[in-house]
């Protein structure tokens, strides 16, 4: 558990992992140039930018996504944020911060990365920076009605919501998100009990 087991699980994430497309593909390798130039990455404190873990989470019946109304941005986005000395890998990164956002315990995260975006942010550093985050697909455990679970909205939301995958509210950062339900219901599919 540490900065280091961090970075070198990022490492392989994106080392073994088949990119959808060319853009993907140039993003996975960027990443590993700045993980091999920094080998503080994965932390928070990293001023020119650095690792943060994010997912999209389905019911399970991948029929609705659970987005949060991120303050910072003021668009509906995928749950996630920065890596913690707590995180064993970037996985464990992106499912603690799925479930501290969104109150839901049982959450099975796909094996590996679905997409990568990065993108310039003022963070709690309070300096501009940039995160270069890798982003996953949850699925929660089926409900005895078939509904989305519950969810908990926490203090870093202004409002966390199910939305169904083909009707996400107007102020919904689509260039990002809608690429992202598209990677993440194929692994879905995968990851679905």
């Amino acid at each position: 558990m540490s900065i280091d087991s961090l970075h070198a699980s990022t490492i392989t994430a994106l080392r073994t992992w088949s990119a959808p497309d060319a853009e993907q593909d140039s993003l996975r390798h960027t990443y590993l140039a700045f993980l091999d130039a920094a080998p503080q990455a994965c932390a928070r404190a990293s001023e020119p930018g650095h690792i943060t873990a994010s997912a999209i989470v389905f019911d399970a019946t991948l029929e609705h996504v659970l987005l949060t109304l991120h303050p910072r941005v003021g668009k509906w986005i995928q749950l996630g944020g920065h890596c913690e000395e707590t995180d064993d890998t970037i996985a464990d990164a992106a499912v603690r911060e799925a479930r501290e956002e969104s109150g839901i315990p049982g959450l099975v995260l796909s094996t590996g990365p679905v997409h990568l975006h990065t993108h310039p942010i003022t963070c709690s550093l309070g300096v501009p920076t940039r995160h270069l985050d890798v982003r996953f697909a949850a699925v929660t455990e089926p409900t005895a009605d078939g509904s989305p679970p519950t969810i908990v909205r926490s203090d870093e939301s202004v409002d966390l919501a199910w939305w169904p995958v083909d009707g996400l509210p107007e102020n919904t950062d689509r260039d990002n998100v809608s690429a992202l339900i598209a990677l993440g219901l194929a692994a879905g599919k995968d990851t679905a009990r």
